[in-house]
């Protein structure tokens, strides 16, 4: 997967979040889009990821050497953001059932072993209204980091999430994102210090 930036920029009635900002983010790299609150970290990444659109520029995806159109790019990403929320009425069960009808899961896992391995195997028939701040955030990312998908969108990742919390998803880096495209918008070094490139958003002002 290749993703190109080109004098990207996002305004927010008049006022420019940021402007000319051209980059490419391609194969298996792990990126960090770092700046402070407010600086337009998690706009960038919501604008990659299709939820936003930009106000100026161009972004073109490519994969396997093909331009893919922006409205399939859904399909090739997961991301997971402090804005995005579970269904409330579902059980964990059920969460990943639903997760299932869009997206399918890497290969050899099942969705009660992912919910072992992020630590909610007991939550497997609770509803996700009794789930704590800390769980939810272990479900997001286990739904985002098990998809079969070439490319994740983190946006603090570790939102909510305790020491231990914070542990489980710097093994799920560890062990089943080398492979994969990982974009990061944070502040936070826990959440992004496996990535090599880095970004500042601020240079784009």
């Amino acid at each position: 997967m290749t993703i190109s930036l080109d004098q990207i920029g996002k305004r927010f009635n008049y006022d420019w979040i940021f402007r000319r900002f051209s980059f490419t983010f391609s194969g298996t790299g792990h990126y960090a889009i770092l700046g402070p609150n407010g600086s337009g970290k998690s706009t960038l990444l919501q604008i990659v990821s299709g939820h936003h659109h930009h106000s100026e520029g161009n972004i073109q995806y490519r994969f396997n050497e093909q331009v893919l159109p922006q409205d399939q790019f859904f399909q090739h990403c997961a991301i997971v953001a402090p804005y995005m929320e579970l269904v409330e009425e579902f059980s964990l069960a059920e969460c990943f059932d639903f997760h299932l009808h869009f997206k399918t899961f890497l290969s050899g896992y099942k969705p009660q072993e992912i919910a072992r391995i992020v630590g909610l195997e007991k939550a497997w028939n609770k509803q996700v209204r009794y789930f704590s701040s800390g769980m939810k955030q272990r479900a997001k990312l286990a739904l985002a980091v098990f998809s079969d998908v070439p490319v994740l969108l983190l946006d603090e990742p570790c939102t909510n999430l305790d020491a231990a919390g914070t542990g489980v998803y710097q093994q799920l880096i560890r062990e089943y994102c080398s492979n994969r495209m990982v974009i990061v918008s944070s502040n936070d070094e826990a959440e992004y210090g496996f990535c090599k490139e880095r970004i500042l958003i601020t240079d784009y002002k």
